[in-house]
């Protein structure tokens, strides 16, 4: 709200939705797996996706909420309380509350709590610094590789999220990339492939990819599911172009949603839903055969 001249944000320290995850859920698959994420997100968001799941509190107003107040030092005290070693900044868009994130990452770091962002990527560089020197990990959706796609279906445009992506990985910070994949939307060999080959030329082939499943919600009611067959095509299509980390998402049991080392091929992380079955990670490395996997495991 403009107050006499003054930017006064309505949604700090106001979290409308608040639970505690696993951080797989996120979707973190090389940042500490099998710890839970302390998880809170506001209302708000700059992007209107057709597609968005979270749409109740994303395209809401803060008015539409009753909630109680939780200063940053309460939201650290609560993660500390479900022993969760992370926040997590996410369901709604958390650009929206930038400075409530900051304080919370910045009270959370004292206590050896990490702070991790999802977020959609649709910001500008100077916030975006800011946020990279409190966060530890940063899933970004990036929702096609279409500037039609995104002007179309979320009301945004794709090159600030490029933009994005390439700063974060810059600044050294864990970095996951999610692409929810869109029958008939965004979902074209030459959209997947596209994709696939500016991530390897810009993040290189150690950036993990998701490719989650479509659900129909909000207002894409009238397109079905996606089907496996073509996440499993978009992964194919990224491993082919040199990417060692790219999974199925959203299709619980799927071969897709384990890591693989990258030299023996041996699974290393085994998952079921959104918990980890097996770890054979040791100090980073493949225990099978050495191979540094690429990621944070402490």
């Amino acid at each position: 709200m403009n107050v006499a001249g003054e930017l006064k944000s309505l949604v700090y320290g106001r979290p409308v939705s608040v639970h505690v995850d696993p951080i797989e859920k996120k979707p973190f698959y090389h940042f500490l797996p099998g710890v839970t994420a302390f998880s809170f997100g506001t209302a708000g968001c700059p992007l209107s996706c057709q597609f968005c799941q979270n749409w109740e509190l994303s395209q809401s107003a803060p008015e539409d909420h009753d909630v109680e107040s939780m200063a940053p030092a309460r939201i650290v005290d609560s993660a500390a309380a479900q022993s969760a070693p992370v926040i997590a900044f996410t369901y709604n868009e958390a650009t929206v509350f930038a400075e409530y994130l900051l304080d919370v990452a910045r009270a959370a770091r004292p206590r050896g709590v990490r702070s991790v962002l999802v977020s959609c990527g649709f910001m500008s560089e100077a916030p975006l610094a800011e946020m990279c020197d409190v966060l530890a990990a940063i899933k970004i959706d990036l929702k096609g590789f279409s500037d039609d796609f995104y002007h179309r279906v979320s009301g945004a445009a794709l090159a600030p999220v490029l933009r994005s992506i390439k700063q974060i990985h810059k600044r050294g910070v864990h970095l996951e990339i999610v692409n929810l994949v869109v029958p008939t939307l965004n979902d074209s060999e030459p959209l997947l492939s596209g994709l696939a080959d500016w991530l390897m030329s810009e993040l290189g082939p150690e950036v993990p990819i998701h490719f989650t499943r479509f659900h129909p919600d909000y207002k894409l009611l009238n397109l079905p599911p996606t089907p496996v067959a073509t996440l499993e095509r978009a992964r194919d299509i990224a491993m082919g172009k040199g990417i060692q980390y790219a999974y199925v998402g959203n299709v619980p049991g799927h071969p897709g949603n384990d890591t693989y080392c990258p030299q023996c091929r041996q699974v290393v992380i085994r998952r079921a839903g959104f918990f980890v079955a097996e770890n054979k990670i040791a100090n980073g490395r493949c225990r099978n055969c050495q191979h540094k996997i690429a990621g944070v495991w402490s």
